[in-house]
């Protein structure tokens, strides 16, 4: 079982981009699991037609440690398992707390065992590497394989730039490894060559340029994937495309993070500090 990471800044596009790739590869034949971890438990409502699914930590806290996997997970679109972490009350508590709570649960439960046939666990965590809790897919061994969704706009590239320093600290004991950059694509001027270029200075590969298209919003109003939503639409076939690249990839590196001055130095050069 591969076990799968998607990284990036707050609003990026992190939790579309990872329910349309997984839409990809079960239309692919794969067996995929998705945990999301972020608090607003908005991961994997594509996945489930827009069905609120109960958290891992809201399901603790009503009916306390006895419970089944059943209770914390639910099939979704061509047989995903689909799983929300969840988050404490608002004001109250660490919301990486919720990340651990539920992989520990997951694990206690059978999730991750041989006889669920999964081929891929895939991790939707929140924003940037901001603390101990969203770091431990990571720190702990719990994905293996990171992608970092960006695109050409400053602040994006400074988070990738971030979250790769957190992957090269915890490649340094363990399996972690990063294995591209998805640029979910803003329109900004010179964005591909930019983001390509990127790669190429932090070691790795941009596995994916997704075009911007009205589309993708289009389905999320229809509460599903753009594949399920409109099979034959060209964005469709983008989401087949990045899903096929990851599912081929064989590129996985410790990432070699830019000094600030030199990411500074690259935007400059692509024209988006001029």
């Amino acid at each position: 079982m591969r076990k799968v990471a998607i990284y990036g800044k707050g609003g990026i596009g992190k939790s579309t981009t990872t329910q349309n790739t997984v839409a990809g590869l079960v239309e692919m034949g794969r067996k995929v699991m998705v945990v999301g971890c972020d608090p607003k438990a908005d991961s994997t409502r594509l996945l489930l037609g827009g069905l609120a699914q109960k958290s891992v930590l809201d399901t603790l806290r009503e009916e306390g440690e006895d419970v089944e996997l059943d209770n914390i997970r639910k099939a979704g679109y061509g047989g995903t398992w689909c799983v929300e972490s969840g988050g404490p009350e608002p004001g109250v508590g660490c919301a990486g707390r919720g990340i651990i709570t539920s992989i520990n649960m997951l694990e206690s439960l059978g999730a991750y065992e041989e006889s669920e046939g999964l081929d891929y666990a895939f991790y939707d965590v929140l924003g940037d590497v901001v603390c101990g809790g969203f770091a431990m897919p990571i720190r702990d061994g719990k994905a293996e394989e990171i992608y970092i969704v960006c695109s050409g706009e400053m602040m994006a590239m400074y988070a990738a730039n971030n979250i790769s320093k957190g992957i090269m600290k915890f490649a340094q004991s363990g399996a972690v490894r990063l294995g591209g950059l998805i640029c979910n694509s803003r329109n900004v001027d010179n964005e591909k060559e930019m983001i390509q270029e990127f790669a190429k200075k932090l070691g790795t590969q941009m596995i994916y340029f997704v075009p911007r298209d009205n589309d993708v919003q289009r389905a999320e109003i229809n509460r599903q994937t753009v594949i399920e939503w409109k099979p034959e639409a060209t964005q469709a076939d983008q989401y087949r495309g990045l899903a096929k690249a990851i599912d081929e990839n064989k590129m996985f590196v410790v990432p070699t993070p830019l000094a600030i001055e030199e990411l500074e130095k690259l935007l400059m050069d692509y024209g988006l500090m001029n």
